[in-house]
């Protein structure tokens, strides 16, 4: 491990720096990152930086994220681990309840709502290209993992929810069919279960924050393949299991997480402050990254040494091809609400085309776009 020649003061300002201005989704934070810290500073080394990626491809949570953590846990473990985490989600966090304060006080007016008839739009097409991306990325050829995915989508689509135990069938499917071992060979070094903390209490008895905190905290142990896996496991809870949202908050929630800097993942510091303000905000967000920094400090000692165990990568190969399924079910279930006229379609097509002539085409832009044209024709009415 090379010697630090930077502080965990550098390294924070780095990351509150790259937290309020790192737009463009966890490919471009990565990038991001390996020009700043590999090549233009030489914080960390070529070598650090590809364990950290590859740790953070194989374990729940957003990818850009947990590559942050792992980046401050190379030279000052937990200290760094917590400072670059914190620093790097804070500025989205803050944005997040800006935005959520703005849109509780004006939800009711007419032109805030014609605002996100456009946004919510605009949202189903740009979810649609981030899933078909993820389809090319994470399936290819493989046939099982296509299997997987189909199955997990239908499912998705039919029972407008998301079903954890499913999900995780599907990576001890995939685990058992890629390394050839039957269910009573199953052994304790062979593949990575995930991890479930249990929360006995909170600071507060308020029983909606407790089971708020409990949601949450489930939701960021299945965060797989992308930020965007969060949206159907959280559609389930939020709008079909316990009714804190509708389902145009929900799609204003999600719009409010493409349109900041940040991991996508921070919809939930919005979903919360909705549900409960503050207090349900800071607990959302609290819950759902206590298993992202858990999921990367405490398996970094160890990552060198079975990292590259065949069943482990073949049980979060199927974990995240059932995630791309929900994904997929998901944007089917949130497409049917939210693209009722003509218009609504036409916005969620365009953006798609837009995003497929071009690729490079910043989504905040896009979204700013839609929600003018959603003011615009709203407001003839």
């Amino acid at each position: 491990m090379s010697h630090p020649n930077y502080s965990t003061r550098q390294i924070a300002i780095y990351f509150l720096k790259l937290g309020t201005t790192g737009f463009g989704g966890p490919v471009a934070l990565v990038e991001f990152m390996h020009r700043d810290l590999v090549e233009k500073f030489g914080w960390i080394s070529e070598e650090e930086f590809k364990d950290g990626l590859a740790l953070a491809q194989l374990a729940p949570g957003p990818l850009a994220a947990q590559l942050a953590i792992y980046i401050g846990y190379v030279h000052y473990k937990l200290k760094g681990a917590t400072l670059a985490g914190l620093a790097f989600v804070l500025p989205s966090f803050l944005m997040v309840i800006a935005l959520g304060w703005l849109y509780t006080e004006a939800g009711g007016l007419p032109w805030i709502q014609s605002l996100f008839y456009g946004i919510g739009a605009s949202v189903i097409g740009i979810i649609s290209m981030g899933g078909y991306k993820l389809v090319k990325k994470t399936l290819k050829k493989d046939w099982l993992l296509w299997g997987i995915f189909l199955i997990i989508m239908i499912f998705t689509f039919l029972s407008e929810n998301e079903n954890i135990w499913l999900i995780v069938s599907a990576g001890l499917v995939a685990w058992i069919v890629k390394t050839k071992r039957k269910i009573f060979q199953l052994h304790a070094d062979s593949f990575m279960a995930p991890i479930f903390i249990q929360v006995s209490s909170f600071a507060t008895a308020d029983e909606k924050l407790l089971k708020m905190g409990w949601f949450f905290l489930k939701a960021g142990a299945f965060v797989f393949g992308s930020g965007l896996a969060i949206v159907p496991f959280l559609y389930g809870g939020v709008v079909k299991e316990f009714g804190w949202l509708n389902d145009r908050q929900f799609l204003d929630a999600v719009a409010v997480a493409m349109i900041t800097p940040g991991p996508v993942v921070i919809t939930v510091g919005f979903i919360g402050y909705l549900v409960a303000g503050l207090p349900g905000a800071s607990i959302a967000a609290l819950a759902t990254f206590l298993p992202c920094f858990l999921f990367t400090v405490i398996p970094a000692p160890y990552f060198k040494k079975y990292g590259n165990k065949p069943g482990l990568r073949a049980f979060v190969d199927g974990i995240t091809a059932a995630a791309v399924g929900a994904i997929g079910g998901a944007v089917l279930v949130l497409a049917k609400r939210q693209l009722v006229d003509v218009v609504s379609i036409m916005i969620a097509t365009i953006s798609i085309g837009l995003l497929i002539r071009f690729r490079k085409l910043p989504e905040p832009l896009l979204i700013l776009f839609a929600a003018l044209a959603g003011l615009l024709i709203k407001g003839l009415h």
